[in-house]
């Protein structure tokens, strides 16, 4: 498993920088941190949804927060390519799970439909905003092209899983109401 923490605190951040998994140092705003944050935010956020969506929540989750953990893992250790293809074919096989029970679009769906689902559609924004900021990272490292599939994909399983836990818990969809003409 490796070295652990024994202190919380280095002080070796204060001037703004820190550590990469290969030893090296960045600016704590550098695109690969912005990533890692982005991750960060995303992995507490499916955390959420597991809890708001108990006692049966989504079993996949508890993959996707290991797999996002994983994948900071790799995007912190430059160079590095952890994802795999099966790693986004499982996203995909979960969402022709999921996407076979629902019924098909019509409408525009807004954030809402119970707790489960508005989390889940939180997670989706912060899924896509994590992909911006690969792409832009990858524009200057060439990151692992499966890495990039998996968000992409992920943010989709998380819109469809709103879809099914606003159902599964009662509410419904939101659906767009345009409030001047289109």
């Amino acid at each position: 498993m490796g070295n652990r923490l024994t202190k919380i605190y280095t002080r070796t951040g204060d001037d703004g920088s820190t550590g990469l998994a290969d030893g090296s140092r960045v600016p704590k705003d550098h695109p690969r941190i912005e990533v890692l944050g982005c991750l960060d935010e995303l992995n507490s956020i499916i955390g959420l949804i597991m809890v708001q969506a108990e006692p049966d929540p989504p079993p996949q989750l508890a993959h996707v927060q290991n797999r996002l953990f994983e994948l900071g893992a790799e995007l912190a250790t430059p160079g590095a390519e952890r994802t795999k293809p099966e790693d986004v074919a499982y996203l995909e096989t979960a969402l022709d799970g999921y996407n076979a029970e629902l019924p098909s679009l019509r409408e525009f769906i807004l954030p809402g439909g119970g707790n489960a689902a508005t989390f889940c559609h939180l997670a989706r924004a912060l899924c896509r905003r994590t992909e911006r900021r690969l792409v832009t990272l990858d524009r200057q490292a060439h990151l692992n092209p499966h890495t990039l599939r998996y968000i992409n994909r992920l943010s989709d399983l998380l819109f469809v899983l709103a879809r099914v836990l606003a159902r599964r818990d009662g509410g419904s969809e939101v659906f767009w109401q345009p409030v001047t003409p289109v």
